[in-house]
């Protein structure tokens, strides 16, 4: 079976090495089709260092434009030659007023076709909550979140669906978790669910968790 590719894209000598390597592995790559040429990449669970190398061999396999973002001060050479080529862009919060969100969304605004990996659990230790960053940054870009999945159970990478959000926190991140439902990370024991803090619910408070 062939690995899917990013519209527009055709397969490279690497990127069918990539997609090799990862058949060879276990891995299966997915990418449902993109409803445009940007989104907010939102990968789940993020429980191990472990989890960077299905995904970097997923977005090589898939030649899918995707990047993060860190800070600038990290981009210096030598670290700056591999984080530019694993797809790292340089962040100046300055140039926001300092607000991490706006300096996002102001580099998603800039270009015609990018897909921003964000890892909202923003810890692999475990906790409560998701951080809700990247939905904001969604909601402001007006793009959808790509629910992307680290599912080292039945070694399954990549995006398994769209999610376009409303404003309805609650609403939206109850079809992010149906999304992710069957998904476990490398280590379950640290993954989080998909809830939002209940401070960005306006008061409102988080539903109970059901069991993993």
């Amino acid at each position: 079976m062939s690995s899917p590719l990013w519209p527009g894209q055709q397969h490279s000598l690497g990127s069918r090495l990539a997609a090799r390597l990862l058949r060879a592995a276990g891995w299966t790559a997915l990418l449902a089709t993109p409803p445009g040429p940007k989104f907010i990449a939102a990968a789940a669970p993020h429980t191990s260092n472990a989890d960077f190398w299905p995904g970097l061999f997923w977005k090589w396999s898939t030649r899918i434009p995707l990047h993060f973002v860190a800070k600038r001060e990290l981009f210096r050479f030598p670290i700056g030659v591999f984080m530019r080529a694993v797809g790292g862009m340089p962040l100046d919060r300055r140039r926001a007023g300092g607000n991490f969100v706006d300096a996002v969304v102001s580099v998603i605004d800039r270009e015609q076709e990018i897909i921003m990996l964000v890892a909202p659990e923003g810890t692999r230790s475990g906790g409560q909550y998701w951080k809700t960053g990247f939905y904001f940054m969604a909601l402001k870009a007006g793009i959808p979140i790509g629910v992307t999945i680290l599912d080292w159970q039945h070694r399954r990478v990549g995006v398994v669906g769209y999610v376009t959000p409303t404003g309805d926190i609650e609403a939206d991140f109850a079809e992010i978790r149906a999304l992710l439902s069957g998904v476990r990370g490398r280590r379950p024991e640290n993954e989080i669910e998909a809830y939002p803090r209940p401070a960005d619910l306006s008061g409102s408070e988080r539903p109970g968790r059901a069991p993993l």
